[in-house]
C-alpha cells in the first residue's frame, strides 16, 4: 500500500538535512570555531531522526515509500533514476543511522569545543551521515554505490582529520587505499548485474534471479562480496579498521556503529535473494565470518590501546554478522547490526570520556584508579561490555547468541565452536579493559581526572538504556523485517536451546570472572611469550603488507628509472628533436630574398604536379 503525500516528503528530509548540514558547515570550514555549527548540524540529525521514527512507523502499517527525484542516468536502453525507497529493512538502517549519528553529534559539541578544525569536522561528519543514507534507501545498485563510495570518501577526510600528524595521514590513506582495491570488485560485480539482466534495480533484478544462470550468479555474488569485505573490514582487507582510530573519537563511534564498517553487512542482506540462491557462497562467508570473529577476538586479548581494543571488538561482531548472513538467517545478522550500533557508540564514546579525562592517553596499562572520579562514565561502558559479551538481560544476548543457536541448529558446529571461544574472549578483554582503566591501582600522574560534561553524559544515556532494552523487541523485529525478508526463522530446528544457553552463560561468566581476577591489581609483567608477541603484533600482517608494499615501491622505482626515463622518455626526446632538427635545416630557405623564395614556390609547384601525375598513371 502507498502511503500519502507527507511520505516522500519525510524521506527526502531524511535524506538532505544532513546534506543541507554539511554544507552550511562546510561554508564556515575556514573560519574560527563556531558554536551554532555544531548545534544547527545536530537539530537537523535530530530532525531527520524523527522522520525516520514516521517512515518506520508507515513500513510497520505495511505502506511503501517510493521517491524519484530526477531521471539520472538515460543512455541508450540503460535508464536509472536517482530515486530511493523505504522498506522494513531500510527503515531499520536509517533509524539506527539517524538516532547513533545525533547522539553522536551532540556529544561531539563538547569533544571538539577546542579544535580548530570544529566547523570542518561537522561538515565532515554530517557528509559522512548523508552518504550512509543514500547507500542504504536507494533502490538499486549504482545508487547504493554512490553512497557507498561517499562513505569511502568522508572516512577518508575523518580518519586523517588532524593531517598534520603523518600517522593519520597515513591511516587515511590506508584506509581509502584498501577500500578501492575492494570497491574495483563491486564495480565488476554492478556492472555484471547490468550485463545479466538489463537493468540495476533491486526489483528487477532480484525478481529474475530464478530463471538466471548459476555460474554468472555466483560470480557477481562474489564480486558484490568483495566490495563487503572491504567496507567491513574482513580478512585480510582488515588492517585499516584499527589504524581508522587516529580520527577523533567520536568518528570511531560513527564508522564502527551506524555506517561505513555496517555497509558490508547491509550489501549482503539487502541481497538475501542472490545469496540465497547461493548456498556453497553463502556458507564461504559464515566460515570467514567466523574465522574473522575469532581473529579479531584474539587481537584484542592483549592490545594496550584502549580504542584498538574495542575496533578489535567490532571486527569481531562483523564476523558474527556475516556468519547470520551466510548462513540465511539474514533477519538475525540484522538484528545483531541493530545491537551492536547502540553498545558499541556507548562504548567508543565512554572511550572519548576517558582520553580526555588521561589528557589523550591510550595505553590502558597506564591508566587506573578512574572509577571514583569518573563513575558514570565507567557505568555507561560497564553496561556497553555486558551487552558486547552477551549476558541476559542485555542486548547482545538476544542476538549474539541467536547467530550461535543457527549455527548449532544448521548442524555447522565447527562454526559453532569458533564463535563460542570467541565470545570467550570477547568477555575475557572487555573486562580487562574495565579492570585497566577504572579499578586496578592508579598507573598515571594525572592529579585530577575529570568526567565528561554533563550534556556529553546525557548524549550517552539512549544508547544505555537501548544496550540494556533493545534485545526485547526480538520478537517484532523478526515479524516486521519478514515482510521483506522471507527466509526460515530457524525456530523450529531441533536445537538443545536451554544446553546451548548454560554453556554460553557459563563460560562468559568463567572468562568475566578470570579477567578480574587476574587485572584487579593492575597489569603486572605476567604477560609475554610467542603467542603474546604474535597477538601484539596482529600476526604480523601490518608488517608483511609493508613488506609486500617495499616490493612494489622498489619494483615501480626500477620501473620509473630504467623503462620510462632510459626508454620511453629518450624515445619521446629523439622524437621531439625531429621537428627541431628539420627546422634547422629549412633555416636557410627563410633567407627573406624574393627571388630565392619565387624559385622555392616553383620548385613546390613542379613536385606537387609530378605527384599528382604519378598518382593519376598509378
Amino acid at each position: 500500500m502507498q502511503a500519502g503525500m507527507c511520505a516522500p516528503l519525510a524521506l527526502e528530509a531524511v535524506l538532505f538535512l544532513p546534506l543541507i548540514g554539511a554544507i552550511y558547515a562546510g561554508f564556515w570550514g575556514s573560519s574560527s570555531k563556531s558554536l551554532h555549527v555544531g548545534v544547527l548540524n545536530s537539530s537537523l540529525l535530530g530532525l531527520a531522526f524523527l522522520c525516520a521514527l514516521y517512515l518506520l512507523n508507515l513500513s510497520l502499517h505495511h505502506q511503501s515509500v517510493q521517491a524519484t527525484l530526477f531521471d539520472w542516468m538515460v543512455l541508450g536502453g540503460f535508464s536509472v533514476g536517482f530515486s530511493f525507497g523505504v522498506d522494513p529493512i531500510s527503515a531499520v538502517m536509517i533509524v539506527v543511522v539517524t538516532l547513533v549519528s545525533f547522539l553522536v553529534h551532540v556529544y561531539s559539541i563538547g569533544y571538539m569545543h577546542e579544535d580548530k578544525g570544529y566547523n570542518r569536522y561537522f561538515s565532515y561528519l554530517s557528509g559522512f551521515v548523508f552518504s550512509m543514507l543514500v547507500l542504504v534507501l536507494s533502490d538499486n545498485f549504482l545508487g547504493l554505490f554512490v553512497g557507498w563510495e561517499g562513505v569511502g570518501l568522508c572516512s577518508y577526510l575523518l580518519i586523517g582529520f588532524w593531517y598534520q600528524k603523518e600517522s593519520a595521514n597515513n591511516a587515511s590513506i590506508e584506509a581509502f587505499v584498501m577500500n578501492r582495491i575492494a570497491d574495483l570488485g563491486m564495480l565488476m560485480g554492478i556492472l555484471l548485474v547490468y550485463w545479466t539482466f538489463g537493468s540495476v534495480q533491486y526489483s528487477v533484478v532480484f525478481a529474475n534471479i530464478a530463471n538466471t544462470n548459476p555460474h554468472v550468479l555466483f560470480y557477481i555474488g562474489l564480486l558484490l562480496f568483495v566490495g563487503a569485505v572491504g567496507k567491513s573490514a574482513q580478512f585480510p582487507l582488515h588492517t585499516w579498521l584499527a589504524n581508522a582510530m587516529e580520527g577523533p573519537t567520536p568518528v570511531s563511534a560513527l564508522i564502527h556503529a551506524a555506517t561505513m564498517v555496517t555497509a558490508g553487512v547491509y550489501l549482503v542482506i539487502r541481497a538475501h535473494p542472490l545469496y540465497s540462491a547461493l548456498p556453497e557462497l553463502g556458507y564461504a562467508i559464515a566460515c570467514l565470518g567466523a574465522f574473522v570473529a575469532l581473529f579479531g577476538a584474539s587481537m584484542a586479548l592483549v592490545n594496550q590501546d584502549l580504542k584498538r581494543i574495542v575496533a578489535y571488538s567490532t571486527l569481531s561482531q562483523l564476523g558474527y554478522m556475516f556468519v547470520g548472513a551466510g548462513l540465511g538467517a539474514y533477519w538475525i545478522a540484522l538484528f545483531h547490526l541493530f545491537t551492536h550500533a547502540f553498545f558499541k557508540a556507548l562504548l567508543f564514546l565512554g572511550a572519548g570520556n576517558v582520553m580526555h579525562a588521561m589528557h589523550d592517553e591510550l595505553n590502558i596499562t597506564k591508566m587506573g584508579g578512574l572509577y571514583k572520579p569518573m563513575k558514570t562514565t565507567a557505568i555507561l561502558m560497564g553496561l556497553a561490555s555486558l551487552a558486547l559479551c552477551g549476558l541476559y538481560p542485555f542486548a547482545g544476548f538476544f542476538s549474539k547468541d541467536k547467530i550461535l543457536e543457527v549455527a548449532f541448529a544448521t548442524g555447522h558446529h565447527g562454526l559453532f565452536l569458533a564463535l563460542l571461544i570467541g565470545a570467550l574472549f570477547t568477555a575475557f578483554y572487555s573486562f580487562r579493559l574495565l579492570m585497566l582503566v577504572f579499578f586496578a591501582p592508579k598507573a598515571h600522574n594525572i592529579e585530577h581526572p575529570h568526567e565528561a560534561p554533563s550534556f556529553m553524559l546525557w548524549a550517552m544515556l539512549p544508547l544505555a538504556i537501548l544496550a540494556v532494552v533493545a534485545g526485547f523487541f526480538e520478537h517484532s523485529f523478526f515479524h516486521f523485517v519478514s515482510k521483506a525478508i522471507s527466509v526460515p526463522s530457524f525456530a523450529d530446528y531441533p536445537v538443545p536451546k536451554m544446553l546451548l544457553l548454560a554453556l554460553t552463560t557459563i563460560g562468559v561468566l568463567f572468562s568475566i570472572a578470570y579477567g578480574v581476577q587476574k587485572y584487579k591489581k593492575g597489569f603486572g609483567n605476567t604477560e609475554g611469550g610467542f603467542f603474546y608477541r604474535l597477538l601484539l603484533n596482529q600476526y604480523y600482517i601490518p608488517a608483511l603488507y609493508a613488506k609486500i608494499s617495499r616490493v612494489f615501491l622498489c619494483l615501480a622505482f626500477w620501473i620509473w628509472r630504467k623503462i620510462e626515463v632510459r626508454t620511453l622518455d629518450a624515445f619521446i626526446d629523439a622524437i621531439a628533436k625531429i621537428p627541431a632538427l628539420l627546422g634547422q635545416m629549412l633555416t636557410p630557405m627563410q633567407s627573406g630574398n624574393l627571388s630565392s623564395a619565387l624559385r622555392w614556390m616553383a620548385f613546390g609547384v613542379v613536385a606537387v604536379i609530378l605527384v599528382t601525375m604519378l598518382s593519376f598513371w598509378s
